[in-house]
């Protein structure tokens, strides 16, 4: 991975935190947990797509798995937290 993917990769993990922020919330979450948010929603997107046999192919659709990964991790936070 290339100092240009990686700087990317971390654009699209922002911009995904950044659009949850907004679906979930009606805000953002701020700039550091919208990060993380986005970065490990990416990977978890990316997990359960490729499971369901979806493979994306572009920057549109990378952030679309990216944010229905954060929406996702998000709402299994929530279900361990009411636990």
């Amino acid at each position: 991975m290339g100092l240009f993917s990686f700087i990317l990769f971390l654009l699209i993990g922002l911009v995904a935190g950044w659009l949850t922020g907004k679906i979930v919330r009606g805000k953002g979450f701020g700039l550091v947990a919208n990060l993380v948010i986005g970065v490990v929603g990416s990977f978890l997107g990316g997990l359960v797509f490729r499971f369901v046999g979806f493979y994306s192919s572009g920057l549109i659709a990378e952030i679309i798995v990216a944010v229905v990964g954060s929406i996702l991790l998000l709402f299994l936070i929530g279900m361990i937290k009411k636990k």
